[in-house]
């Protein structure tokens, strides 16, 4: 099986322009990633790992960093459509596309093996990690949602399947037992969604295809228009294990938290 990791990271960022190439603890943000898909890639001879920008600037960064680069559209609307013309111009076509986002510089790299070993043992059309949630956890999501109710999305799937129900924005499922279930176990029955995605070939070149679903427009989730147009998402469960638990780095504040998470926590990578 082929695995292609693909890293779009374009400079015109409204609210942290130039952010691939921000330093966040003595490293630029685009280093970070390209370091954990090499990590990832290293000593395999079916991975291979490709930045795609729309910037001289940062591709010029990409051959400091000694990782292939295309150029790709500025017109592209997200990092998906990215990763998209990305593959459009490789020569060796992958059979699976992971689009690792050149704004997640916290990401750990047993994640993405996990998703390439589940879409290697079982192909889904799209494959995404997601973490169970402990009551302290979910108590913090819900009181996050009192002033950002867009923040933290949650997943309903099949745990024996991994295939997925439906994405929401809203806290999923409702729990009518709360306080008998808190008492059997540490974990709630809420899973968290990360953003990160992986996706058979084919249905990479169908997504952007692909009209914008009704409930994808009200959710303002992308990865529900693949649910409504019938093709099917894999979960994978992953767990931190008391690293870092942060997604994307959109401003300059996030570069803080992300240097405090750092620091706290230690560096990803050795």
């Amino acid at each position: 099986m082929r695995t292609l990791i693909v890293i779009p990271a374009r400079y015109a960022s409204t609210r942290l322009p130039g952010k691939p190439l921000a330093l966040i603890a003595g490293q630029t943000m685009l280093q970070r990633v390209v370091r954990i898909a090499n990590a990832v890639a290293r000593g395999k001879h079916d991975i291979d790992v490709i930045n795609a920008t729309e910037d001289e600037r940062i591709a010029k960064h990409a051959l400091e960093l000694n990782v292939r680069y295309v150029m790709t559209p500025a017109s592209c609307p997200t990092g998906t459509d990215r990763a998209q013309a990305a593959v459009a111009q490789v020569k060796v076509q992958p059979d699976f596309v992971l689009n690792l986002q050149g704004d997640a510089p916290l990401t750990p790299p047993d994640f993405l093996n996990a998703m390439i070993d589940a879409f290697a043992r079982e192909p889904a059309d799209m494959v995404t990690p997601v973490t169970r949630l402990s009551w302290d956890e979910l108590d913090k999501l819900r009181e996050s949602k009192k002033t950002t109710p867009f923040s933290g999305t949650t997943v309903a799937f099949d745990e024996k399947t991994g295939l997925a129900h439906w994405f929401s924005k809203n806290i999923i499922p409702a729990i009518r037992k709360e306080s008998e279930m808190r008492g059997q176990s540490g974990l709630s029955p809420v899973w968290r969604h990360i953003g990160l995605y992986g996706y058979r070939r084919t249905m990479l070149e169908k997504f952007g295809k692909l009209p914008e679903g009704k409930y994808e427009k009200l959710e303002g989730l992308e990865q529900l228009r693949v649910i409504e147009h019938g093709y099917k998402i894999k979960c994978v469960p992953v767990d931190y294990a008391g690293r870092a638990n942060m997604s994307g780095v959109d401003s300059p504040e996030d570069i803080a938290r992300a240097e405090a998470a750092i620091a706290e926590y230690g560096e990803l990578l050795p």
